[in-house]
């Protein structure tokens, strides 16, 4: 069976310690994730790629109860949908970035507890590819 990212541009995988590639302003410093043409501090168009770190802390989060609305790509319906969790995460000192979370129960989720970047299944699409998303699992 194929596998693929689903946003293939945002990270190194399928390598064996995939890490979220970033965007740093060489004039002022700025990290952005996903990577920018231009700084979004200075409008800079001086910007390198930067891979950001696997680990980093969970600053906070909430919990998706029902089907996104459209152009959400999961192919779930209300009968089969899961709720899953996403959160805000620090990488380091570098960048805080948007991500889904592997735990979803909120008892078991903390400010400042440590996670680490993986890759989930997200969906099958129409010829049978399993695509993946990127995510983050309490260490």
């Amino acid at each position: 069976m194929t596998t693929k990212a689903l946003a293939p541009d945002v990270s190194t995988w399928p390598a064996e310690n995939p890490q979220l590639i970033g965007s740093r302003c060489d004039d002022c410093s700025a990290t952005t994730w996903p990577t920018q043409p231009r700084c979004p501090r200075c409008s800079g168009a001086n910007i390198s790629e930067l891979l950001l770190p696997r680990r980093g802390t969970l600053v906070a989060w909430t919990t998706q109860g029902f089907v996104p609305k459209q152009p959400y790509a999961g192919n779930e319906t209300a009968a089969t949908f899961t709720p899953f969790a996403f959160g805000l995460v620090q990488l380091d000192d570098v960048v805080r970035v948007e991500a889904r979370l592997v735990e979803s129960d909120p008892e078991k989720l903390r400010p400042g507890m440590e996670v680490e970047l993986t890759f989930v299944p997200f969906y099958t699409d129409e010829e049978g590819t399993d695509i993946v998303t990127w995510a983050f699992a309490p260490v």
